[in-house]
């Protein structure tokens, strides 16, 4: 297999690398943390004036038509500058659920807001009994005349805070754990019975709490089949596995390099702690987790494009377990290899090893994911 980058590729690697080197700087992402919602509008707006926002919808919605090697790309260069912006919740899962299963009507009314930067989105699913079962929901959408109306709470919705546009699971058929009778519904977030709670998450990020109290949205809201979307839903989820462990893979690769860089420099006893053969072998180790980590989110890109809806998701379980696994030892020993300093605000490293773990656990944990794929027939 060729997994050399297009000329198209290096180009767009090369000005998201270009842009987030000279905006994100560590101490200039301290600043963005402390503005609403806690990132930046600025730079959401220069990705957009990248076009980076857009990359992957049609030409036909206004977008450039790139596909998941050019969101690999993307998600890999956030991972290494530890980006705050919603890009995930907003291009990836929201963007992803209007050219799954969006209507022209919903498409035009959404994506070009998408594209320019104008409206973020975010994906409420999460539930307090559900863990990481997207089947799992008591939120309600109940028919009122051609419309519906919602009820229920969602948990840790990630951009939940600030988002103009919520993507909401809500059930309109069946008992809780039945796989058929889930709906997706689009919600405006400043609808008439729409709570929100937000606070910051472990790695800097924002989420919210939010209540649906009799929010009446029209038959215009279900995106795709409202009695039958949970495929819809499996297929955004898996994409944005692949989305987590592309950045995941971007983390690594800036941890390893900034731990590297501090052992050379640290010294003890006299000497730089690089020059100790234990340390170096430690180092090592870290490179070739980091290299497989990256053979598997290349993997991962390339199952997101098979057809078999079962092959897919197993192929992607796989791939998290094995990114999950790797992001954790290599985030343990640039901890281990700082020393305390490792665990202080001031140093980036502990921030990179908070949105490994948090990266581990969001849509399913290592665990989860190891018993998807023996269930499935798999070896991990």
């Amino acid at each position: 297999m060729d997994f050399d980058l297009s000329e198209e590729q290096r180009l767009l690697k090369e000005s998201i690398d270009g842009l987030l080197a000279d905006a994100y700087e560590f101490d200039k992402r301290k600043t963005y943390m402390k503005e609403k919602g806690g990132w930046s509008r600025a730079i959401w707006s220069k990705l957009a004036e990248q076009g980076l926002l857009g990359l992957p919808f049609s030409e036909n919605d206004g977008g450039f038509g790139a596909g998941g090697v050019e969101t690999m790309i993307v998600m890999e260069a956030m991972g290494r500058s530890l980006v705050l912006e919603p890009y995930l919740a907003t291009v990836v899962i929201a963007g992803g659920f209007l050219r799954h299963g969006g209507s022209a009507a919903q498409k035009e009314a959404h994506l070009p807001g998408i594209i320019d930067g104008s409206k973020t989105f975010a994906f409420a699913q999460l539930e307090k009994q559900s863990r990481y079962d997207l089947f799992d929901v008591t939120t309600s959408a109940k028919r009122k005349g051609d419309g519906w109306i919602i009820d229920g709470e969602k948990f840790v919705v990630l951009n939940g805070e600030n988002a103009d546009t919520l993507v909401v699971t809500a059930r309109t058929a069946g008992a809780q754990r039945d796989k058929s009778g889930v709906g997706v519904f689009i919600v405006p977030a400043d609808a008439k019975g729409v709570t929100r709670k937000g606070y910051p998450t472990q790695d800097g990020l924002h989420a919210a709490d939010i209540t649906f109290t009799g929010v009446e949205v029209g038959a215009d809201a279900a995106i795709g089949d409202p009695e039958n979307a949970l495929p819809l839903i499996e297929r955004v989820a898996d994409e944005a596995r692949v989305a987590l462990c592309a950045e995941a893979v971007g983390l690594m690769d800036e941890s390893l390099k900034t731990t590297v860089e501090y052992i050379k420099t640290r010294k003890q006893f006299g000497v730089a702690i690089g020059s100790f053969q234990a340390l170096q072998h430690r180092a090592a180790d870290m490179f070739v987790a980091l290299e497989q980590a990256r053979s598997m989110s290349m993997f991962a890109t390339m199952a997101s494009d098979f057809e078999d809806a079962k092959e897919r998701a197993t192929a992607i379980a796989a791939a998290k377990v094995q990114v999950g696994k790797l992001a954790k030892f290599v985030g343990q020993q640039s901890i281990q290899l700082h020393g305390g300093i490792g665990m202080t605000m001031e140093a980036k490293i502990g921030h990179y090893f908070k949105r490994l773990s948090m990266i581990e656990t969001t849509l399913g944990d290592t665990d989860y994911h190891q018993r998807r794929v023996a269930e499935a027939g798999g070896l991990i």
